[in-house]
């Protein structure tokens, strides 16, 4: 089991666990089954040889299996009145004899069930060895399902602290909050259009609300002065890129190393005249030069109390002429070409 241990992608580990439960029992086929609380239905995660299927939580083998955490051996489906033949009316599939196993979180709660269908031959009936050899399965796959749901709350919890602190950042310099979650989007539509992997493009979309944290460093009257700030005060302003990067630079952990990445560059220069450090070209991270044009987009279009917004043409402008120099010419040819997708964004995320 050591090898489906090591498995990252959660479907891969169960797809491979349905398979082996089957090899291991002589099934025809085996089921992963998900209790969902919420819609009070049980519906199969894994299921071999058919479509997803969903079912009332409290009908079927399963529904029985999870409610009270009993193994149920059954020798003929059709002779046991919890079984629903509409199922194999539809597929015009015979169900023969089943073997369900629940599976429990660590608080010892049931919420879903391993299930070997019909073993071979035909007309055979799982054994108790069939049933500690799921039962093997079935743990493993409760184990793999209750860590990944784990990893999707911890996703989700450190994404809404980032949109938080994100939002914070952008309330001290009179930026609404819209503004941050305009620039997740926005840099996950031009990720997608560069080619990035999904994973990239999600780690970017949940990353870049953290571009601008290093401002709530930076002293009030310099970040909300409406007037144009003096070479002293800009110097200031301009520190807020290396404070973020000092904020996450010292996390191991992927998302914040993304936000200190994408703090520290996104008003780098592809000519190597930004800042903090002068990188240029694709010396600066592509998750700096996408958020570098998703943040001066969106600064461009939207009113402020010291500027009106920028038309549409003036911003289509403006990046024609800093292709090259500002941001990188690539993703610049890709933003403008697509530009009708970033207004659609903009306006579906406005300011109050």
């Amino acid at each position: 089991m050591a090898l489906i241990s090591g498995e990252v992608e959660l479907e891969a580990v169960l797809v491979e666990l349905a398979q082996l439960g089957k090899d291991l029992v002589s099934a025809d086929r085996c089921t992963v089954w998900l209790h969902d609380e919420e819609a009070a239905e049980n519906w199969t995660l894994v299921a071999q040889g058919v479509e997803p299927l969903r079912m009332p939580a409290s009908s079927g083998f399963v529904g029985t299996s999870i409610k009270t955490g009993q193994v149920l051996v059954i020798e003929d489906a059709y002779q046991d009145p919890r079984f629903n033949r509409l199922i194999d009316q539809e597929t015009g599939y015979r169900t023969y004899s089943i073997l369900t196993v629940p599976f429990q979180n660590a608080e010892g709660t049931y919420f879903g069930a391993f299930q070997a269908i019909n073993k071979r031959p035909i007309g055979s009936t799982f054994s108790e060895e069939d049933v500690q050899l799921i039962q093997l399965a079935a743990t493993y796959a409760g184990k793999a399902i209750e860590n990944n749901l784990l990893h999707t709350e911890l996703i989700k919890t450190q994404q809404e602290m980032i949109e938080v602190m994100g939002q914070i950042g952008e309330s001290r310099s009179k930026e609404t909050s819209n503004h941050v979650k305009r620039v997740a989007l926005y840099s996950y539509e031009l990720a997608k259009l560069v080619g990035l992997p999904k994973k990239d493009r999600d780690l970017l979309r949940m990353a870049s609300p953290m571009h601008d944290i290093g401002k709530v460093a930076v002293p009030d009257a310099v970040l909300l002065k409406p007037g144009r700030l003096t070479d002293e005060e800009f110097q200031t302003m301009k520190e807020h890129a290396a404070i973020g990067y000092e904020v996450f630079r010292h996390s191991k952990r992927e998302l914040l190393q993304a936000a200190a990445t994408i703090a520290h560059q996104h008003h780098e220069r592809w000519d190597g005249k930004g800042y903090p450090e002068r990188i240029k070209g694709e010396d600066i991270h592509i998750f700096g030069r996408i958020t570098a044009i998703a943040d001066v987009f969106d600064a461009l279009g939207s009113s402020r109390v010291y500027k009106a917004a920028w038309k549409d043409e003036e911003i289509i402008a403006y990046f024609q002429q800093q292709a090259g120099f500002q941001f990188d010419p690539h993703l610049t040819e890709l933003f403008l070409m697509h530009f009708a997708r970033f207004t659609a964004i903009r306006e579906a995320y406005t300011d109050l």
